[in-house]
C-alpha cells in the first residue's frame, strides 16, 4: 500500500483540467471550489461528467461530520472514482483510504489530493472488493456501487448493482460498524431498506428540484430507519411507519393555496404524512398535490396561489387559454402527456402562470391556474 505524495508522477493518461473551455465550464458549474485550484488534472471528460456535484458532495461531508462529531480515525472509500466525494468526506478523518481500479483515476488522485489539501490519503490501485479482506478496521466504509448491469442497462434493485453490497455485508461488518452507500435515485428505496436490514438513515438528496441520489447509512446496531428528505437548505425527516399510520383528508375543493412537494418527498413516498404534518388537504389519493386556505411558510416544495380552477369543457378551456399568452404546464394524475395537452390547447411554454392538470377527490379532471409564491 503506497501513500499519496506531493510529487507529480508521469501522467500519460491525464490532461490538465484547463485544457478545454468545455471542461472549464463543467467544473465551474459542477465543482466551483475545485475550479479555484490551479493545476488539477482529469483523466477524461467522462470522469468529470459522471462525478458527484459539489453540493451533493458537501451534503455527504456534513452527514459524516454529524455521524462523527469528534472526527474519525480512519475511513475507506472502496469505489474512489474521480475522488470528489472522497475529498469532502476524508477531511473528517485522521487517515483515509482511497481505492480505485482504474490506473488513470489513481494517478489523478495522487496529483490532485495534495492540491486540494487532502494530505491524509492512502491511494490503492485495485478492486475495492478484492482489497476488502486486507483492509484494517475502519470507522467508516463508503461505497458507490455501479448502477448498470453487465450489458449496460440501468438497475433498479440494489442486488443488481456492482459490487453486490448484500453479498458483501458479512465481510463489510468485519471491517466497520458504519457504512454509507451512495445509490441511484432510480433504485427502489423501500426494497433496498428491507434487503439491507441495518439501515439507520436513508437520505434522499435533491438539487435544483431534481432527485440526485440516495444515501443509505448502515450501522451494525440499529433498531429503526429515519428517512431524511433534503433539497437545498431544506431538510425534514420522518420514520417509514409515520407514513403508514398518517391520516389525510381528501378534497374536491381547491383552496387559496396549492402545494407541490419537492422531489425528495415524492421519492420517499411521504404522501399522507405531508398532508397530516402540514395540516393540508390532498386533492386525490394519486395526485400528490395539496391545498389549504392558510399559507404554510417554508413548505418543502413549491407553493402557489390559486387564481381559478377550470373544467375541461370547451368553453372553460377557451376562456382559460385566452387569459394568458403562455403558461408552465404540469400534469399530476391526469391522462395524457404535457406535450399532448399543450398541443391541444395551443399553449406556449413559460410566463408567470402555472397550470396543473390533475384529478380531484371526486375524480373530476381540472386545470388549476396558479401563480408562484416566492420563498421568503
Amino acid at each position: 500500500m503506497k501513500k499519496a505524495n506531493n510529487k507529480k508522477a508521469g501522467h500519460k493518461n491525464t490532461t490538465l483540467l484547463s485544457t478545454t473551455n468545455n471542461e472549464q465550464t463543467i467544473i465551474r458549474k459542477k465543482l466551483p471550489s475545485w475550479a479555484e485550484v490551479e493545476g488539477l488534472e482529469i483523466p477524461s471528460r467522462l470522469s468529470l461528467e459522471q462525478c458527484s456535484g459539489e453540493r451533493t458532495a458537501i451534503y455527504k461531508g456534513n452527514l459524516v461530520r454529524r455521524l462523527f462529531p469528534n472526527g474519525g480515525t480512519k475511513m475507506a472509500d472502496l469505489t474512489g472514482g474521480f475522488g470528489v466525494d472522497f475529498s469532502f468526506v476524508a477531511r473528517h478523518f485522521k487517515e483515509a483510504i482511497y481505492i480505485e481500479r482504474q490506473a488513470a483515476l489513481c494517478e489523478a488522485a495522487r496529483h490532485n489530493f495534495p492540491l486540494l489539501n487532502i494530505c491524509n490519503a492512502e491511494i490503492i490501485e485495485g478492486d475495492g472488493t478484492e482489497q476488502l479482506p486486507n483492509l484494517p478496521i475502519v470507522d467508516l466504509i463508503f461505497m458507490d456501487p455501479a448502477r448498470r448491469d453487465q450489458i449496460g442497462r440501468k438497475t433498479v434493485l440494489i442486488e443488481d448493482c456492482e459490487p453486490d453490497v448484500i453479498a458483501l455485508l458479512p465481510t463489510l461488518w468485519k471491517k466497520t460498524k458504519c457504512i454509507i452507500l451512495k445509490l441511484s435515485p432510480m433504485l427502489d428505496l423501500t426494497r433496498a431498506i428491507k434487503s439491507l436490514e441495518k439501515v439507520s438513515e436513508a437520505h434522499i438528496v435533491s438539487d435544483g428540484g431534481e432527485c440526485k441520489e440516495l444515501l443509505l447509512v448502515l450501522k451494525a446496531e440499529t433498531t429503526q430507519t429515519t428517512i431524511f428528505c433534503a433539497d437545498g437548505n431544506n431538510q425534514i425527516s420522518f420514520q417509514p411507519e409515520d407514513e403508514s399510520t398518517a391520516n389525510v383528508n381528501y378534497t374536491s375543493s381547491v383552496k387559496t393555496y396549492l402545494y407541490e412537494p419537492n422531489a425528495s418527498l415524492l421519492k420517499a413516498g411521504a404522501f399522507k404524512w405531508v398532508g397530516q404534518h402540514y395540516q393540508l388537504e390532498k386533492l386525490h389519493v394519486n395526485s400528490h398535490l395539496y391545498t389549504s386556505d392558510n399559507l404554510i411558510p417554508n413548505f418543502p416544495g413549491r407553493t402557489f396561489m390559486v387564481k381559478q380552477v377550470c373544467s375541461f369543457s370547451k368553453k372553460d378551456l377557451k376562456t382559460l387559454c385566452n387569459s394568458v399568452d403562455s403558461a408552465n404546464l404540469t400534469i399530476r394524475n391526469f391522462p395524457g402527456t404535457v406535450a399532448e395537452l399543450r398541443k391541444r390547447m395551443k399553449l406556449k411554454e413559460g410566463g408567470d402562470a402555472y397550470w396543473f392538470a390533475t384529478t380531484l377527490a371526486d375524480n373530476k379532471h381540472v386545470i388549476i391556474d396558479c401563480r408562484k409564491v416566492s420563498a421568503k
